[in-house]
């Protein structure tokens, strides 16, 4: 009982998420050898700019498949809305901070060599809203 109200008094704290609020899963393809490069950027200095820019990192993943798992990287950001998406990535995209990251991160060679991006909202049943 005492964890059940607990629990229920955890997830009152939480803020509440906004009806319009969407998922971006991305999935980006690296030159081969530029994963390291580009997991380096992300944990360096790329989840901060989206932060400041109001993304909200959910996680990021390296495939299992031996293959893929040299060359990809996929991870999930939220954002309050799909306007605000579009804004955040047009705020990132002209910070001078992620130019500098950007182009220092390239200076051995260009890391990704493709982009596939896909907005999504939750189902009625799903457990992240």
């Amino acid at each position: 009982m005492i964890l059940a109200t607990l629990t229920l008094a955890a997830m009152a704290m939480l803020p509440a998420q906004a009806a319009d609020r969407v998922f971006e899963l991305r999935t980006y393809t690296c030159f081969e050898g530029r994963l390291d490069a580009l997991k380096a950027r992300f944990r360096d200095h790329t989840i901060a700019i989206f932060a400041r820019h109001g993304m909200t990192s959910i996680g990021y993943w390296v495939p299992t498949d031996p293959e893929k798992s040299k060359t990809t990287l996929v991870y999930i950001i939220a954002h309050p809305s799909l306007e605000e998406a579009k804004k955040h990535w047009a705020e990132f995209r002209d910070d001078p901070e992620w130019k500098k990251v950007s182009a220092d991160s390239e200076k051995d060679g260009k890391i990704v060599s493709h982009v596939d991006s896909i907005f999504m909202s939750p189902a009625d049943f799903s457990q992240i809203k």
